[in-house]
């Protein structure tokens, strides 16, 4: 499979995918229609297929004027975001399989930032919007914190660790600070935020990432570390279980 990075809005990341040597593409999360019409200009692709990981406009922005554009196409997204997410047509749950264009991915129902949202697990990667970020995760808008702990822990955190994970936005520099700020003692923490910090003073992209990287330096991946432990112990009173260190994290992360 072959993944090009299209940079929409501000921050945002959709993706163009395809097999080597086909014809056809699919699109994750097109914000922006442009940016995505000329990716598929320069790679000599026409477009498949769309397939969204939730019903936030920054991240279905370009929907209707792609299916304008190529004519009907098939627009997956979660049952639940069905009236939310413009053009969908597939109404997907836990377990459903896109196939198309050449390529296979499973659907992963993550709830949390949203109760629709979905991560797409296929061809040695992930797709996962804003649920598992570079060294974070997103905010709680519509599911709770033990939704979200789950999503992350027990369905994305349980993919192979050379899984490469492709998130919704270059949010990796901030969520290292905060993964510094919270666990200061971790060397893969401190050695991936620099290298991170060069990549974005030369304007590179830090993305893709990979579960096993994550596992080192993501700290809602790692809410049974003894420092992550400690630390919420001690804000909040004695030892909590792994779903509330992950809720005080998250707590600390929207004040960080």
């Amino acid at each position: 499979m072959r993944v090009r990075l299209v940079p929409c809005l501000r921050d945002n990341y959709a993706y163009l995918v395809w097999r080597a040597g086909a014809k056809e593409a699919l699109v994750v999360d097109p914000s922006e229609t442009e940016p995505v019409l000329e990716a598929l200009r320069v790679e000599g692709l026409t477009l498949a297929g769309i397939l969204n990981t939730h019903h936030h406009y920054d991240h279905v922005g370009g929907n209707a004027a792609l299916v304008e554009r190529f004519g009907p196409l098939p627009v997956f997204a979660h049952a639940s975001d069905a009236g939310r997410v413009p053009a969908q047509t597939v109404e997907l749950e836990q377990g459903s399989v896109v196939a198309l264009a050449g390529l296979s991915f499973d659907v992963l129902h993550v709830p949390g930032h949203t109760l629709g949202a979905v991560a797409y697990a296929g061809e040695g990667a992930v797709f996962t919007g804003d649920t598992l970020f570079a060294a974070g995760c997103g905010r709680l808008f519509e599911g709770t914190a033990a939704m979200m702990y789950e999503s992350l822990n027990s369905k994305l955190g349980a993919l192979p660790d050379a899984t490469r994970v492709y998130p919704g936005h270059e949010y990796t520099e901030t969520n290292l600070r905060f993964a510094a700020h919270v666990e200061p003692a971790n060397r893969e923490v401190v050695a991936k935020l620099e290298r991170v910090r060069a990549e974005r003073s030369r304007a590179e992209p830090t993305i893709p990432s990979t579960i096993g990287e994550e596992r080192l330096t993501n700290p809602f991946l790692r809410v049974t570390s003894p420092a992550l432990v400690a630390l919420v112990a001690g804000e909040l009173g004695g030892e909590r279980a792994p779903a509330e260190v992950f809720g005080a994290l998250r707590a600390m992360k929207d004040a960080f």
